[in-house]
């Protein structure tokens, strides 16, 4: 009977496999929406076996569906007070319309895509790396006086995430409304982890789709991405900087880490609590209403924004097509800063054509990332851009986690979308697109700084590279749905 299992073996395997791949090849073709994934799935699946379909059964599928969420509390809101003042947009929408109608023909394009309306009379303060964005966190968390919502990515359990543990357990001491949204996978980036220290002072805190085990978690790839804090529902931050002691390079940490973050005020900032409402009540079912969340926002600055989500559910998508049609509409530049650079075939092309239409095109990365594989796999694409026209910057140390992307003199975008795969097809993300030529000039004196003191990358340099470093770099870019 042993013999007979023994010998049946490799056809129960084959039989096993192909079952699974078959299986793996309906649901990715179904599915997936991008070909280039349909094809790294299916062919993983059959040429991997075994193995191939239990990373697309671990990794590749989506179970995470908020729409529901999201319904029921745009619902309440409705019947409550809508926390989003509609009537904000007209001033702005008119100018842009009668300045430039390519932006004008992006803002309608960003306005169908999202469904939420230009907001004037915002400002937006750039908080360059936590020496300045920390303090300025910190201080509203200190000075809140009914209630605060934080989302983020990571949140150490160090010297940043110490104090801001400290910060909220004051606030909550004070009888404050404290939330705290951390993802399931950032919470593994330190141990012991911040959501038990958070919940033992007595804060309020949840996990955005917990993997306590990686093996049986089924949102081992669709993590919450977002930087979001609001204090009292009219004091806002959120770009790129998660909460560790590497972005704060006055305590010389040993892994420093350059970053980006604003300090938003002004109707917008309740688009940002929303966004953390839905994620909120997604995660533990509270539906966040009020005036303690959301309480009357008055105009206090020049800046017109939008909120746009972007991520694997209802709004998947939305950032690809944000960044297209800023890209379609460029005129003199544009300028890009992301710490990671996958961006797919039809990105790629509207950059060349970008660049071809005459458009100074710059992208800055860094000279080496925090991820090896990622520095590898960028390299290939690099040179069809540099003939096209692109300009290539290598950032020096420490590594750049900033994300921006600058659109001639007037429009920016800011958030936590990097340009790869993970970001733009797998992640949930919040950016804000902002119109206002003095917050463009801020920013692009930043972005200027960083070329400054960048390595211009040339096309001889990825022209020599030996045959050897050539392959390892296209068999990682060969992993790009993946990454």
């Amino acid at each position: 009977m042993l013999d007979a299992l023994i010998q049946a073996w490799p056809t129960v395997f084959a039989v096993m496999h192909a079952a699974a791949a078959a299986a793996v090849t309906v649901d990715a073709v179904l599915r997936k929406r991008h070909v280039s994934a349909v094809i790294g799935w299916v062919g993983l699946a059959w040429l991997a076996p075994g193995i191939g379909s239990l990373l697309y059964l671990v990794f590749g599928i989506n179970r995470i569906q908020r729409n529901t969420v999201a319904l029921d509390l745009r619902a309440a809101w409705g019947n409550d007070k809508h926390p989003i003042p509609a009537e904000a947009s007209s001033i702005a929408a008119q100018a842009l319309l009668q300045a430039d109608v390519g932006l004008a023909g992006l803002e309608q394009l960003c306005d169908r895509l999202t469904g939420k309306p230009l907001l004037a009379g915002n400002h937006i303060d750039a908080l360059e790396d936590g020496d300045a964005a920390y303090p300025a966190m910190l201080a509203a968390i200190s000075g809140a006086q009914r209630s605060i919502t934080l989302a983020t990515y990571i949140f150490d359990n160090d010297a940043a995430g110490q104090a801001f543990l400290l910060a909220l357990r004051g606030a909550r001491e004070r009888g404050v409304e404290v939330r705290v949204l951390l993802d399931g996978l950032g919470l593994r980036y330190s141990r012991p982890d911040m959501l038990r220290a958070l919940r033992r002072a007595g804060i309020t805190a949840a996990a955005f789709s917990p993997t306590r085990n990686p093996l049986r978690t089924r949102y081992a790839n669709l993590r919450n991405h977002r930087k979001i804090m609001v204090v009292d529902g009219t004091f806002g931050f959120t770009g790129g900087m998660n909460i560790r002691v590497g972005h704060w390079l006055a305590r010389r940490p040993a892994s420093p880490v350059r970053c980006l973050h604003f300090g938003v005020r002004g109707p917008v900032v309740a688009d940002l609590q929303r966004t953390f409402a839905v994620d909120w009540a997604y995660a533990c079912g509270e539906h966040l209403l009020g005036e303690v969340w959301f309480p009357a926002l008055d105009a206090c600055g020049p800046v017109a924004a939008r909120g746009v989500a972007d991520g694997p559910d209802a709004d998947i998508d939305n950032l690809p097509l944000v960044l297209l049609g800023a890209l379609a509409v460029a005129r003199t530049r544009v300028r890009i800063v992301t710490p990671y650079f996958l961006p797919d075939e039809t990105l790629l092309a509207a950059l060349k054509v970008t660049a071809l239409r005459g458009v100074a095109v710059d992208i800055v990365l860094p000279e080496r990332s925090n991820l090896r594989v990622m520095d590898w796999a960028t390299r290939p694409q690099l040179t069809e851009l540099l003939a096209s026209g692109c300009r290539i910057h290598l950032s020096p140390p420490p590594f750049d986690h900033t994300k921006l992307l600058l659109v001639d003199e007037h429009w920016s975008l800011i958030g936590s979308t990097n340009w790869d795969a993970r970001s733009l097809r797998l992640n949930f993300e919040y950016n804000l697109v902002c119109i206002n030529e003095e917050l463009a000039q801020t920013l692009n004196s930043l972005v200027g700084a960083r070329v400054g003191s960048a390595r211009r990358l040339g096309m001889a340099e990825l022209r020599n590279l030996s045959m050897l470093v050539r392959l390892r770099n296209g068999i990682a870019r060969l992993m790009s749905p993946y990454l």
